[in-house]
């Protein structure tokens, strides 16, 4: 599923149009990523939990030349399923066909 198929999906679930569910997918998504750069965690009970990581510095191989390179510290965005999202995905579905 791509953005555009999951904003027509919530305007039709909410029974909106696909402007104001791509604003409000918008608005979201713009608030978690503020959220988690300020160093919050946004957590949404049953879905999961959004939150940076700290990833150290290392060395590594340019795989072209295999000369090697310092890679520097970073902070990364992370995402951790909750409970009712895992029993979700694990569940037991019918196969497509």
């Amino acid at each position: 599923m791509n953005k555009q198929e999951l904003i027509d999906a919530i305007a039709t679930k909410t029974d909106s149009s696909k402007s104001a569910a791509a604003a409000m997918l918008d608005a979201t998504l713009e608030t978690i990523g503020h959220a988690i750069a300020a160093g919050d965690k946004v957590a949404l009970v049953g879905f999961g939990t959004f939150a940076t990581g700290k990833r150290a510095a290392r060395s590594g191989r340019n795989p072209a030349t295999g000369e090697t390179i310092d890679i520097p510290a970073a902070t990364t965005a992370k995402f951790t399923a909750g409970k009712a999202l895992k029993e979700l995905v694990n569940a037991p579905t019918k196969k497509k066909k």
